[in-house]
């Protein structure tokens, strides 16, 4: 016979096991429904909203901060009614598209999942092909100083020969005069990805059409989005960042064929190869080559810089040649 002692010590063994089981479904439940309660206008929320495509397409994984989300939808708020683009769409962009009441918003896509998506009503969304994968970026910057073409005056002509223009932009697109514009797509996350260098571009040449137009390039803690800002948006026309998002503010100058004034400043820091220093800029901009990064931390840390190959390449008016 089965003594009372071990009959007990069953039943306390029993409950335990049936309360662990009973625990850890209830975890697993809450688990699997949490996702569900964030909000579609939540600037710090990382879930697509339901009406998104699936999230293998990386919707959204790459979201504004609150303080870049502040900033941008504090701007488009101050400018609206406007005419307000986007290059990539992301669910928090159609919140602060809500903002500008009784204006113009476009979006720009390269993937066409995407535009799967729904949109409110009045909200233009359009498929654009023609960007180039993000490992060639070095390759189209030399190219975008050489070429005539690639200057203001080139614009976005379909015939253009500039192999950073965006020669299939909508009609709807190209004649408007844009107050604000967003670059935040295409993804640019890997060297096989489409890169935004074409965006950066297309975003500048528009700008320059309009009187007043505010650009906002995301992600600027990478190489081509730091790289391209200097180059086409220019130092002289950074106004203020939060995080990773840069604003710019350009004026028209239809007089001039440079996106940045001829005073700015190209740096090639050379690193300690062996190497006799690489030939000047082919343009008219002064040069300053600094042998060693650490002999010079000011001018480095406060001018962009990248390295490319065995050097690093920047741009910026506030760079002096006080240390060489």
């Amino acid at each position: 016979m089965i003594q009372p002692k071990r009959i007990k010590m069953l039943s306390k063994r029993s409950v335990i096991i049936i309360l662990v089981v009973c625990s850890t479904l209830s975890i697993l439940k809450l688990y699997t429904l949490a996702p569900s309660a964030s909000g579609f206008g939540d600037p710090s929320s990382s879930s697509p909203p339901r009406d998104f495509p699936d999230s293998s397409h990386k919707i959204d994984r790459d979201l504004l901060s609150p303080k870049e989300y502040q900033l941008l939808s504090d701007l488009v708020a101050g400018r609206a009614p406007c005419n307000l683009l986007f290059f990539g769409l992301k669910k928090q962009f159609l919140a602060v598209a809500a903002l500008n009441t009784g204006g113009i918003t476009i979006f720009l896509e390269d993937d066409s999942e995407r535009l799967k998506a729904k949109v409110p009503k009045g909200i233009g969304i359009y498929l654009v092909k023609g960007h180039e994968r993000a490992g060639t970026a070095y390759e189209l910057l030399e190219h975008a100083r050489k070429h005539p073409s690639c200057t203001l005056q080139g614009g976005l002509l379909a015939g253009s020969e500039c192999r950073l223009s965006l020669k299939r932009l909508p009609e709807a697109v190209q004649r408007r005069k844009w107050d604000v514009v967003v670059v935040d797509g295409p993804s640019g996350d890997q060297p096989e990805a489409l890169g935004r260098m074409g965006a950066i571009y297309t975003a500048a040449i528009l700008a320059h059409k309009g009187v007043k137009t505010d650009v906002l390039v995301h992600d600027t803690d990478r190489m081509i989005e730091k790289w391209y800002s200097w180059e086409f948006l220019c130092h002289e026309n950074l106004v203020s960042s939060k995080g990773k998002l840069w604003h710019f503010r350009i004026t028209a100058n239809s007089s001039s064929d440079n996106f940045c004034s001829q005073a700015a400043v190209q740096i090639l820091l050379e690193l300690d190869f062996g190497r006799e220093p690489v030939n000047r800029s082919a343009d008219s901009r002064p040069v300053i080559v600094l042998d060693q990064l650490d002999e010079c931390p000011g001018i480095v840390s406060h001018c962009a810089y990248e390295i490319v190959g065995h050097a690093i390449a920047g741009l910026g008016t506030a760079c002096n040649s006080t240390c060489i």
